[in-house]
């Protein structure tokens, strides 16, 4: 029996989805907690492996269980929460196709990547501060530049053991934004105070967004024009590329499936 869990977590004090020899995990701490409750070890597969201090909303994993192993899915939720660490909840668990893959069944993935450019109590923990604005329109005719198939080696983490670099990207745009704080509650704050950053492709290298999202910053700083981005892919070289980003103010925020999947998935 294969069972799908939607889960969303705060990465601020794990090492990321997989697990480490060495260091609290996503997965370690839901196949412990899913032990616990069964007597017996389980495998959690999950959509894409996110780095150390990231983020996830409704990301989407499975595991599996003999055939004469059965439970009340809404009570095993409560308990699993009850025993999971503060950082992770999970929001269903349902029953699926035994044909079901977290991970290999996912069309594309989806990240967003805050900044804010004020200072704001409430956004340190999951947003970047930067001292001096972006100009967004230069970044996001760089970020056009990202659509379609590309080797993106150049923001690649160097050893990422990667089969290939090639990926395809969908979206990629930047956006403004106001929080909640600022919007129900009249945060003082100027026009442009935050910008968002989401892209959209089928799969994601180790460390991918955090140094796209550098490098598009060095274009929105004027320290290079949105066309430098053509060069940059085509060369491969990481150390071409911009600084790698804080994770804090980086989202898992969503993978979607072929449509026989997509039901389960939702």
């Amino acid at each position: 029996m294969r069972y799908l869990i939607r889960l969303s977590y705060n990465g601020g004090k794990l090492c990321g989805w997989q697990i480490q020899p060495n260091g609290t995990t996503v997965q370690g701490e839901i196949e412990k907690a899913l032990e616990t409750l069964l007597g017996m070890p389980v495998t959690v597969t999950g959509a894409g492996r996110t780095d150390s201090g990231v983020n996830a909303v409704n990301y989407i994993a499975h595991f599996e269980l003999p055939d004469e192993r059965t439970f009340d899915a809404a009570q095993f939720r409560y308990k699993l929460n009850a025993i999971l660490p503060h950082e992770i909840v999970i929001h269903e668990i349902t029953e699926t196709s035994v044909d079901f893959h977290a991970r290999f069944d996912a069309r594309s993935r989806e990240y967003h990547y805050f900044i804010h450019f004020c200072k704001d109590p409430f956004c340190e923990s999951f947003s970047y501060r930067m001292r001096n604005r972006l100009d967004v329109e230069k970044m996001n005719k760089a970020a056009a530049l990202l659509l379609g198939e590309h080797d993106f080696s150049c923001f690649e983490k160097v050893g990422g053991n990667n089969a290939t670099s090639i990926c395809t990207v969908t979206e990629a745009s930047w956006l403004t934004y106001r929080p909640t704080h600022v919007e129900m509650m009249d945060f003082p704050y100027r026009e442009g105070d935050y910008i968002v950053f989401r892209i959209k492709a089928n799969r994601f290298l180790r460390n991918m967004v955090r140094a796209v999202v550098g490098s598009l910053i060095e274009v929105g700083s004027g320290k290079k024009e949105p066309e430098w981005f053509k060069s940059l892919i085509a060369s491969g070289n990481r150390s071409d590329a911009g600084a790698s980003v804080p994770g804090k103010a980086l989202f898992f925020s969503g993978a979607e499936y072929a449509s026989e999947c997509q039901e389960r998935a939702k």
